[in-house]
Parts: structure tokens; sequence; C-alpha cells
């Protein structure tokens, strides 16, 4: 499936940013805007001719258990997965997401339970919400209050749009909508140069639920630098994102997995999906020419990938001998480091074994085997 065009939908949104006055590249800001504090209060905005009635609240999120909380997520496309939905998440695929809608694979959601020991990013993004909102409050003037609720579309063909939102931004004729974010130092690359596009897109999702106009995006990063910026309503888009949403949702209801791209979360879920080989089982594509011509492809990249790799390695073998015994050479568009690495000590398990076999059988452990990928024909 190809990726959604959310470059060229329309005019891209301006983003504004609260602590910085430099302006965003125009293909960065895909529908966002920097927000000066100069700019924080305006002039209402017209409703849109699209714009749709007030989101239903699927269900309310006080007492809602957790366990209920998943099950409600899978009825629909939230705004979180609307990225994945469309192919534009950095980090998650449609494949790994319609193994999550169909109850095939556990999110990072399901698994997260909240701990404070080790990597967390969920459960510091929960924590520190609630900073990032008042800091929001703060620098802006406007006042927001949490939204308790799972929200839905209000058209019937189109119930599958769910959306959680972080806040309402209170009598603001301007902004209706506060998505708080953080993000570490790897995440904040994506910030860069404004909105990350897959932001948008989940921004977008929102209001294409609730109706609204534009949302402001508060984002905390790296834990000590904070800025906000203005995401405005875009009915092309919103029509680009709902048609994609649409299409991944019939292959979660007919239970059809779409077609999975290049990237690690697809490599990751199709180890899920397909964990094992009948044994001494075998399937016969050589009349189905959508499959030879992927294999075709595939032979044609590998002649390509060893052929790269042996001029890699020439110029490589070429440069280590001008480096000599040099550490480091410095060239006009870079350098290169040669250093050799400190000496380690290792456990020679071959001759712990050979001395004292008992051991193996104290100790060993059955490292469950893997599927490999194999051209025969090489």
């Amino acid at each position: 499936m190809n990726m959604i065009a959310l470059n060229n939908t329309t005019t891209q949104p301006r983003v504004k940013r609260v602590t910085v006055k430099g302006k965003v590249p125009l293909k960065a800001r895909h529908n966002s805007e920097e927000l000066p504090k100069s700019k924080l209060e305006s002039k209402p905005v017209k409703p849109s001719a699209h714009q749709s009635t007030t989101a239903k609240r699927l269900v309310s999120t006080k007492s809602l258990s957790r366990e209920d909380w998943l099950q409600f997520r899978k009825q629909g496309i939230g705004s979180s997965d609307a990225a994945a939905a469309c192919g534009i998440h950095p980090y998650l695929s449609m494949l790994e997401l319609w193994m999550i809608k169909t109850g095939r694979m556990s999110s990072d959601i399901d698994k997260s339970n909240n701990s404070v020991d080790g990597y967390s990013p969920l459960y510091w993004g929960n924590t520190l919400e609630p900073m990032v909102a008042k800091y929001y409050q703060e620098h802006t003037g406007n006042k927001v209050r949490r939204v308790n609720a799972i929200l839905q579309h209000p058209d019937p063909d189109k119930h599958f749009m769910l959306a959680n939102l972080d806040y309402s931004v209170v009598g603001n004729d301007e902004v209706q909508i506060l998505e708080c974010k953080t993000t570490g130092e790897h995440g904040a690359k994506l910030w860069k140069h404004g909105v990350p596009l897959y932001v948008t897109c989940q921004v977008q999702h929102q209001l294409a639920v609730t109706g609204k106009q534009a949302a402001h995006i508060c984002v905390l990063l790296c834990g000590h630098e904070a800025k906000i910026y203005k995401v405005e309503r875009d009915d092309r888009l919103i029509e680009s994102i709902m048609e994609h949403e649409r299409l991944f949702w019939q292959y979660v209801q007919t239970d059809t997995p779409p077609t999975p791209d290049r990237s690690e979360s697809a490599a990751r879920a199709l180890k899920q999906l397909y964990p094992a080989p009948k044994p001494s089982s075998k399937v016969d594509l050589t009349d189905d020419d959508g499959a030879n011509k992927l294999f075709e492809q595939l032979l044609s990249y590998r002649a390509s990938m060893e052929d790269i790799e042996q001029r890699h390695d020439q110029v490589k073998h070429q440069l280590q001998t001008l480096i000599a015994d040099n550490e480091v050479a410095v060239f006009d568009k870079g350098a290169i480091s040669w250093k050799r690495s400190k000496d380690s000590v290792g456990l020679d398990s071959k001759a712990v074994i050979k001395a004292h076999p008992e051991l193996l059988a104290q100790f060993s452990k059955t490292k469950r085997g893997s599927r490999r990928f194999v051209v025969l024909n090489d």
C-alpha cells in the first residue's frame, strides 16, 4: 500500500513555537506553525464547510479499568494509531498495528505496567504530561481540562475513528485541543524542523473526530526545553487520512494482513505472525506472476548489494593503506578513526566444559531456534 501523501494534499499548516523565533521550513511544517507569544491571541477561525458535529462520547474513562480500556481501543483506530494506519509512523508499521487490532500481538501500551524500573517512555510520558500542561497554561494564559472519555466520530460510516484527547482548551475560539508530548534525545531529532509528520497526522485525526478547528501541541524536549505549536484543521488532509484509515480498517474487519513495509516493526510482526513453518511443507509459486516478479527483484537487489559491498571493501582497504599506522585520518568532508580496541578477558566455555563436563548438565539451557531466510539458488 502506498504511503499517504501528506506533503501534497493542501497548503501546509503553520507551526509557531513559543521559545524560538526562527521560522520553520515550509516542507517541515506539515500544516503547523510556530507560535510567537505575540500571536497567541488572534481572531476566531470560521467554521469549515466540512466540519463535523460534536464527537460521540463512546465511553467514560473515569472508572474504566485498564483491561476494558484496552478492549475499547481495539474497536477502532485511535489518534495515536492514525499515522501507523496511514503507513507513515516512524516506529509502528501497518502490519504490526493490524496484529495489535486483531489480537495477535500486544502493543507497548499493553506491555507497560507503568513501572519506574528500566526504560519506560510511556511511564515518563504519563508522569510528565500534567507538568507539560501546566507549562502550557502558564505560557499561553489558556485554561485546559482533561477529557475523560474515548471519543468516536459522530458519522455512522466513520465510527471506526476514535480519539483520546489529552486536554481540551477552555473558552478559546482559536484553539480547542491540547496535545502534550515528551521526547528524549533520539525522538527530539524528529522535531528539529517542527512538528513531525506522524504527529500532524495524529492531531488532524483528533480534529476530524471532534469537528474542532485547531490544536496546540506542547512538547517537552529532552526534559529541559518546551515548545508550543499550532496545527490548524486541514479538510483535504483529513479526507486523505480517512481514506487510508478506512482501507486499513477493512484489513482488520476482513482479517487480511496489509502489505508489509521495510521497517523493523514489520519484521517484528512477521516473526510473530509466522513463527515456525510446517515440517517438510512447500508452496509452489511458479505460476504466480506477482510472486515471481518479487523473487526476481530480490535476486537483483542481492546482486547489487554484493557488488556494492565489494566496491566498498576495495575503497576501505585503499584508505587503510593511506592511514597506515595512524589512528585518525582527516578529509575535507569528514574523518576516519582506525583505532585498536582494548584487550578483553573472556570465558573459554569449551575448555571449561572439557575440564568439568558435569557443568554442562547443570547450567545448560535450550536456545529457541529462529526461521532463516535463505535463497537456495545462490
